[in-house]
């Protein structure tokens, strides 16, 4: 069912919920209802109804919902058709839906480099 290297998620915040405070964790962060404050995870998805004022740091981020605040992602941000984000983005790939909204500045962050270089030894 869930193979070794999908994150498993590990904080919701339910659609009836109301957080106010910042969040720093490992594996998945879902938020359903209302978050006020800065987050730090390794992946982070806001639902349809989901709103968020705060900045985000993570691996990758889908926003379904609206988002008030920066997102810095290691790999990807994707904004859903009814997403919403009103901030900065940096990130290496930003996808944005039809009907997707995105107010704010991207940032493109080029992929890190997988060469290896070797050096040699002066005789």
């Amino acid at each position: 069912m869930f193979s070794k290297n999908t994150e498993k998620m590990e904080s919701l915040i339910g659609a009836n919920s109301k957080f106010v405070g910042d969040i720093d964790t490992k594996g998945t962060l879902r938020v359903d209802g209302t978050m006020e404050g800065n987050v730090n995870a390794d992946w982070v998805i806001l639902g349809a109804k989901a709103y968020l004022k705060g900045d985000v740091i993570s691996r990758g981020i889908i926003v379904g919902g609206r988002i008030d605040g920066n997102l810095r992602a290691k790999e990807s941000v994707e904004i859903k058709p009814k997403g919403q984000v009103s901030g900065d983005i940096t990130t290496t790939k930003l996808t944005i839906i039809e009907g997707g909204v995105f107010d704010g500045r991207s940032f493109m962050q080029k992929s890190e480099s997988k060469v290896v270089e070797l050096q040699t030894k002066g005789g």
